[in-house]
């Protein structure tokens, strides 16, 4: 039997809402292993369809910049939420994403070799480094190009806790950016339905199956009920699917097209997702600094 921890159990009761005893009970049940546990407990028709707990831990900022047909959405890391309010830092993640946008860079480490007035973009990171007085580091970049009959559009969420990409096709920059604050919102997975890989959609299938057979129903009523239940993960997870933020009458293809276009792709960062956030006892700390 797996040893379980009471940080699983915490995690697994944040993803699904579950209670801390039926929490326990699931990993136990599957050994430990969170995405089992998850369907272990959907399947029991104890939680609501899993999300991603991305355990927001690095802070920093995110920034979209521009340069010709060239976008680059940034993401700069430090070790508190001070340093975002910081102009020095500011400045230095919208110099980063501007160098990007122009230099195309291929990866991280061929980033940090590009030039900059101070020598380059690395030695730009030692620098704030050593005046603000923490780590700051570029964690990740995309860059997109678009072509000339295509428009960028991006969004901001309190200075830059959240970026936005989007490209649309045969539609203007204010369309693209409406799609971008949407994105931004509501956190899609994909453009549309047709881009959700076969193997997801087969689990998604399987765990729907097992939770309609655990309530009961006959065969004939579980396989309406399932498909029923697949389209709605479907429209959940696929921006051209979702009600518009901006007009819920309407879905965001629909909005799109009634401006003569269509979403290309969009690029969402979220400061800090996917990385395990140092937890500090804030009075300790405190105490340990008047010591």
């Amino acid at each position: 039997m797996a040893n379980i921890s009471a940080s699983q159990v915490k995690e697994l009761r944040d993803t699904t809402g579950v209670g801390m005893m039926d929490a326990k009970k699931a990993l136990v049940e599957v050994d430990g292993d969170m995405q089992k546990a998850i369907d272990f407990l959907r399947e029991k028709g104890m939680a609501k369809a899993a999300k991603k707990s991305d355990r927001v831990a690095a802070e920093g900022l995110s920034d979209v910049q521009f340069s010709g047909n060239f976008a680059a959405i940034v993401e700069v890391n430090a070790e508190t939420d001070f340093v975002a309010q910081n102009e020095q830092f500011k400045t230095l993640v919208k110099l980063i994403a501007t160098k990007i946008a122009e230099a195309h860079p291929k990866d991280v480490a061929e980033a940090l070799t590009i030039k900059t007035d101070r020598g380059t973009i690395n030695d730009d990171l030692i620098e704030a480094t050593q005046v603000i007085g923490e780590k700051i580091s570029l964690r990740r970049f995309e860059l997109v190009e678009k072509t000339d009959n295509e428009s960028f559009g991006s969004y901001s969420h309190m200075g830059g806790s959240i970026s936005t990409l989007v490209v649309v096709t045969d539609a203007d920059e204010a369309t693209a950016k409406d799609v971008a604050m949407h994105v931004a919102a509501i956190n899609p997975k994909y453009v549309s339905r047709e881009q959700v890989p076969a193997e997801e959609l087969a689990h998604e299938k399987e765990v729907l199956s097992k939770e309609a057979a655990n309530e009961g129903k006959p065969a004939n009523i579980i396989e309406k009920m399932v498909e029923g239940r697949l389209n709605k993960y479907l429209a959940d997870i696929s921006l051209d699917d979702q009600d518009f933020v901006k007009d819920p009458d309407m879905t965001v293809a629909k909005y799109v097209a009634s401006k003569g276009g269509k979403v290309k792709l969009f690029v969402r960062y979220e400061v800090g997702e996917g990385l395990e956030k140092k937890e500090n006892n804030f009075v300790d700390e405190v105490m340990g600094q008047i010591k």
